[in-house]
This record gives C-alpha cells, sequence and structure tokens, in this order.
C-alpha cells in the first residue's frame, strides 16, 4: 500500500540513512508559499549531512513515502486533510489527499522501515484540556512505534509541563540534545527538566539498546532547541499566545482546526517573527535527524 519514490526505495535497499517527513507543516502549519519552503529546506538538510529523506503524505488516497518536486508543490497549495494514525485506512478507501500529522508519519515510517522522523514540533496535552480533553494522538502514536522522534519539543501553544508528564506515563524516554531543559519550541526555556544527550552516536547507542537489545516497542524523543539566533524570548512569546488562545475562544474555534488557527495568529502578530523561527528549528531539527540515522545505521551494522 506504499508507493516509494525511486531514491527513497534504493537508499532503503542500499541499507542507506533514512529520514522522514511530516507533511502537517505543510499542509496546516504554515502558510504559502513558507511551507514550501520549509519542506525543501529540511530535504536539503538532510541530504547535506548523507542522508535521504522520505516525505510522507497521502495523495489520491495514495501513501507516498518520499515525493517529487512536482507533488511536494502540489500538496503546499491544495486544501486537503489533515490525517491522524487513524485516519490512513479512511483516506485510502475514499480517495482522499492529506498531509500526515506525526502520529500518520510514525506509524507509515515504521511500515516502510524508517527508524527516525523529523519535524518541527509535535502535538500534545492542551491548554485547558481538563475540560476539553485534547490531547493530540501524537503522544500515544509514539509510545507504541518505536521510531526517534527529532522535535524542537512540543508546539508552544500547548501545555508543556502536562505533555512532559504525559509522555512519563506512557513510557517514552525523553532526551534534551545537548540540553538539560526541555525545549518550548520558539525558545530553548521551559524551566521543565530532562536527561541531556550531547552527540547523535550517544543517541544511536541509546536506540540500540532500546529496541535492539531490552526489545522495547517505545518511540523516543529527542529535543533539540531552536538556532539560538533565531529563538525568541520566553516572555514574548507567551504573552503572544495568550492573545492567540482569547482570540480563539472568542472566535468558538476548536479541535483540529484550533492548532492552525493559533499559529497563523501568531505568525501575524508578531510580523513573521515565529515562522522564521519555525522554519530554521526545522532545518535545524532535520540536521540532526540525519546525524543520528546515519550513526544508527553505523551502529546497528558493525
Amino acid at each position: 500500500m506504499l508507493d516509494f519514490h525511486p531514491e527513497v526505495a534504493r537508499a532503503l535497499k542500499e541499507k542507506r540513512a533514512v529520514v522522514a517527513l511530516e507533511t502537517t507543516i505543510l499542509t496546516h502549519g504554515l502558510p504559502y508559499p513558507s511551507n514550501l519552503e520549509t519542506a525543501r529546506v529540511m530535504e536539503e538538510a538532510i541530504r547535506r549531512e548523507g542522508a535521504i529523506p522520505a516525505t510522507i503524505g497521502v495523495l489520491a488516497g495514495t501513501i507516498k513515502v518520499g515525493f517529487s518536486h512536482a507533488e511536494l508543490e502540489q500538496l503546499a497549495q491544495t486544501k486537503v486533510e489533515k490525517l491522524q494514525a487513524h485516519t490512513i485506512p479512511w483516506a485510502v478507501a475514499v480517495g482522499a489527499s492529506g498531509g500526515t500529522t506525526v502520529s500518520a508519519t510514525l506509524r507509515i515510517a515504521y511500515q516502510a522501515g524508517i527508524r527516525v522522523l523529523a519535524t518541527g514540533g509535535i502535538g500534545g496535552v492542551h491548554r485547558q484540556a481538563e475540560e476539553t480533553f485534547d490531547i493530540s494522538t501524537d503522544l500515544v502514536t509514539l509510545s507504541r512505534t518505536p521510531i526517534l522522534l527529532v522535535s524542537a519539543g512540543v508546539k508552544a501553544v500547548l501545555d508543556l509541563p502536562r505533555t512532559l508528564e504525559l509522555l512519563e506515563t506512557l513510557s517514552v524516554l525523553v532526551l534534551g540534545f545537548q540540553t538539560s531543559e526541555f525545549p518550548a519550541f520558539y525558545t530553548h526555556t521551559s524551566g521543565l527538566k530532562v536527561t541531556a544527550i550531547q552527540t547523535a552516536g550517544e543517541v544511536a547507542r541509546i536506540m540500540s539498546a532500546t529496541w535492539q537489545e531490552l526489545c522495547s516497542n517505545s518511540g523516543i524523543l529527542l529535543a533539540n532547541p531552536p538556532p539560538k539566533d533565531k529563538e525568541l524570548a520566553p516572555f514574548y512569546v507567551e504573552k503572544l499566545i495568550q492573545r492567540a488562545v482569547l482570540a480563539a475562544e472568542k472566535t468558538g474555534v476548536k479541535g483540529r482546526q484550533l492548532t492552525p488557527f493559533l499559529l497563523s495568529f501568531l505568525e501575524k502578530a508578531s510580523g513573521g517573527k515565529t515562522v522564521e523561527t519555525n522554519i530554521a528549528l526545522a532545518e535545524s531539527n532535520a540536521r540532526l535527524a540525519a546525524q543520528v540515522a546515519r550513526a544508527y545505521l553505523l551502529q546497528t551494522t558493525s
């Protein structure tokens, strides 16, 4: 059921390092053409580190593992579905197109034989979840899928402490790359502590110990802070988020439309600064994911 791009199929056959990329950052996370620019920047960052990008999404009911330039542009400019892990079968059955969330991409990447995935930020526990029960399926799917997920923590519009607590409850190992503080997406500062890891080789050894030696089926979250020259001040970000949440409440935006609404509000309210940071951290995550994918390949073939 998976349609592999020839470059990805060849890389997997030759046992080369491959990094999966999700597509909701393209379809629902950023405005055009910033979304297309980000997707291409991430793919190029992976190639520069000696790995092969495998952008995952669904076009007319076909699950794509790797996109051509034309297909990527088509997805970037078309209004499509936002697909979770549990809605992929529906999209295939009815011939729908959609961007795959982290949860859907995790599931597909594992089926394709890919063990590393890069994104901007994952979903998590929403603010006021005690009333709405709004918790992303990214967390549960990660806990059940043996893949390393590289991100700048969770999206800043979410409840970071509760998300980190739920990840612990779900037995998901959370590591900080060269930091002992869980990054807050647009900034490295959150006040939440995590285990610091210094090199891609260390990460690869942990991956091997988790999946090969201990036979665990749980994923691993590698939290990578945004580049220092592009991060935003914590208080500035929180002030913007509070305004965005208030605007969503006034307009009645809920459910799957909430996060895209909040991100769009932040982009406009910050004069594009949040998009700049988003692109920079996405590129940084892709680069790190490629380094880890290569190190893990050496770890498992040596």
